[in-house]
């Protein structure tokens, strides 16, 4: 019965008098009507908010934004304008930050697989540093730098054997992980060893991550403290703790802020005699509930005895957390934002897939018809940038809004888009 959880929405939310939704200034119907759905709206005051907080928690220059939460032009030069570095993980997403004016020294390259292709454009560019994750990787860049490529900065990726409380495909800090060298098994000890030795590369710190969307700040110190154990007496000047922290997604969850988590990452670094500079990677954080995504209902069937399907004009194609990780979101209507939700309906798309849920079980106003507007809220993160053309659909545009301005930063795909790779034979 409760309505939506105000607190879910962007920072410039309001009800206005009709008690319709605008975010910035900008109504969402308005929004809706003159740029189609599906369709992502950004408050963009939330994300300067956000990059600020992370910027004045953590210290200039060692906040990076990862930027595989969301990435497009414009978010790459918010995030650079506001102090943030950027952490890059494959050579699209180095190639969008650099395309965005964001310059290569503000850049760190991740990956547990880059490609030599991908190495020779990190080197060539200068980036700021690279985090080495494989013996592999050491070889091939030391090829690199041997064929005359700049000597690059580079990080150890550590996995410390913490386990983060999230979900198992996003966790990443635990032994059994595709990412960095093992701590337990004697794997980083020997890594470090080998980029202390080797002429090709500066090594200039260590780097962990244990996880995605993870709520409780204790596991982040637990990490500091294994870490540090490493960390301390090799002396290096970078030591840096990754990302992952959480946010609410429906009614009833908690996470800390940017500037408790900060709080206790670094409480935690003093504590351990931790004398490196401290850097974070946070995207989720900055960029989560920023965003709502607006549908349009196609259609509401009710089948006796079972339930209700509300579909919707996008789905698993823009939003494939629920399928993925079995994620949970609310939904409610921009007409009637604090309307109660005594209604219960699985909210699916339109693909071909019965999986194609957004939301398994969907509270919802009475009375919501064909033709509504219907929203998720906390979907700036791992929506757009997870998105795909499943059945042809194509991507929704993604729209910044601020002080009743709305600009389009990313535009909607056309049908021709969708065969702009095609090779016609």
């Amino acid at each position: 019965m409760n309505p939506l959880p105000l607190g879910l929405l962007p920072d410039t939310a309001e009800v206005v008098s009709d008690g319709s939704l605008a975010i910035g200034g900008c109504r969402i119907d308005e929004l809706a009507e003159r740029f189609g759905t599906p369709l992502f709206v950004y408050d963009e005051a939330h994300l300067r908010n956000r990059c600020r907080e992370a910027v004045a928690a953590f210290g200039p220059g060692n906040a990076y934004y990862a930027t595989k939460a969301f990435l497009c032009t414009a978010m790459a030069r918010l995030a650079y304008e506001e102090g943030m570095g950027l952490d890059v993980a494959s050579g699209g997403e180095l190639f969008t930050a650099l395309r965005a004016g964001v310059p290569a020294a503000a850049l760190a390259f991740h990956g547990n697989n880059k490609s030599v292709a991908e190495l020779r454009m990190a080197l060539q560019e200068q980036v700021g540093h690279l985090v080495v994750d494989s013996v592999e990787e050491i070889d091939r860049i030391e090829a690199l730098v041997a064929g005359g490529l700049p000597r690059p900065r580079v990080l150890a990726r550590i996995t410390p054997g913490v386990h983060a409380h999230t979900h198992e495909f996003i966790a990443t800090g635990q032994d059994d992980s595709k990412f960095g060298f093992n701590l337990g098994n004697g794997d980083a000890l020997r890594a470090v060893d080998r980029l202390r030795r080797s002429a090709a590369v500066d090594l200039v710190g260590v780097h962990c991550h244990i996880g995605s969307n993870v709520f409780s700040a204790a596991n982040f110190g637990k990490a500091v403290e294994v870490m540090a154990g490493f960390a301390v007496p090799l002396d290096l000047p970078e030591f840096v703790m990754g990302g992952g922290l959480g946010v609410p997604y429906v009614e009833g969850e908690e996470a800390p802020t940017i500037t408790q988590w900060a709080n206790v990452l670094l409480d935690a670094c003093q504590a351990m005699g931790v004398r490196s500079r401290v850097c974070v990677e946070p995207g989720r954080s900055v960029v989560a509930d920023a965003a709502i995504t607006v549908y349009t209902v196609g259609t509401v069937k009710h089948i006796p005895g079972v339930r209700t399907y509300v579909s919707v004009d996008g789905g698993m194609s823009d939003n494939p957390r629920p399928v993925l990780y079995g994620s949970g979101y609310e939904a409610f209507l921009p007409r009637a934002v604090t309307a109660p939700r005594p209604a219960r309906a699985r909210l699916v798309g339109k693909h071909c897939e019965s999986g194609d849920v957004l939301i398994f079980d969907a509270a919802l106003p009475e009375g919501l018809v064909a033709g509504d507007l219907l929203a998720t809220p906390v979907t700036g993160a791992y929506g757009h940038s997870m998105a795909s053309n499943y059945n042809k659909l194509t991507r929704p545009p993604v729209v910044f809004v601020q002080d009743g301005t709305a600009r389009m930063v990313v535009r909607r795909e056309t049908y021709e888009d969708l065969l702009r790779c095609d090779v016609a034979h």
